[in-house]
């Protein structure tokens, strides 16, 4: 009974993270669109890419025991291959700070890289591997957990959520309470602790949207409208001159 329960559980936080890796997809919709990040981070995809490449290294029979953390490698895998989609589309159309973006996913996989080795050839057990590879994908994981915090003082200093959807931290709250229960369930403490602390986050997050959602999103006039306004206004000038001198 208790691992069917903690079958579901990880299934259903399978379904959660799914959610909260493709919810992105809308945003970045947008951006194609316009050809424009407007004001977009790309602090949350790096994070999120180095907290999939780590827990999906965590449940690998190299690091856990057999594939008992089977459902940990699926999601991550399939993030992994989400998290460097948008970082590429971050990367072909923001207007600056791409060699910035380009050296901080450099290190990204450098901490990996770095993490797998030393998990390989210093730790010759499934125990003190996962120790290992563990600690370091909790601080990831509570990063990328608090990554979309980046945003909070541009939401209140603007009062508006336009750059914290409500789904983004929706999912996440919903993708953080399932796999603590799963990692309570399955005692697994690097899959609980980082999720006790992304629940609170991510209900943080959703207080700032109730509280900033009714000031709207503020939209952008593109240029095609300026210019159109534009013509309207030197239409509208050019009448006035005629009727002023028709009356002279």
């Amino acid at each position: 009974m208790g691992e069917r329960l903690c079958l579901a559980v990880g299934v259903m936080g399978n379904v959660a993270s799914l959610l909260l890796y493709t919810a992105p997809i809308l945003t970045f919709s947008r951006v194609i669109r316009k050809k424009s990040m407007e004001g977009y981070s790309c602090v949350p995809y790096v994070i999120a890419l180095l907290n999939c490449l780590l827990y999906t290294w965590y449940g690998l029979p190299v690091v856990s025991n057999m594939w008992e953390n089977f459902l940990v490698i699926s999601i991550n895998g399939l993030g992994i291959l989400l998290e460097i989609s948008f970082i590429v589309i971050y990367l072909w159309f923001t207007l600056g700070g791409k060699m910035k973006v380009a050296m901080i996913v450099t290190l990204v996989i450098v901490i990996f890289c770095t993490t797998s080795i030393i998990s390989v050839f210093s730790f010759h057990d499934h125990h003190h591997r996962k120790l290992f590879v563990g600690s370091i994908g909790l601080v990831a994981s509570v990063a990328m957990y608090g990554s979309p915090l980046v945003v909070v003082k541009q939401v209140i200093l603007t009062r508006s959520v336009e750059f914290m959807p409500f789904y983004l931290s929706f999912f996440s709250l919903l993708a953080s309470s399932l796999w603590m229960a799963y990692g309570l369930l399955s005692h697994d403490l690097f899959l609980a602790v980082p999720n006790m602390v992304g629940s609170p986050l991510s209900i943080l997050q959703l207080m700032l949207y109730c509280k900033y959602r009714k000031q709207g999103i503020m939209e952008k006039p593109n240029k095609w409208d300026l210019e159109k306004n534009d013509e309207r206004s030197k239409q509208l000038q050019l009448t006035i001159d005629e009727r002023l001198h028709g009356n002279i």
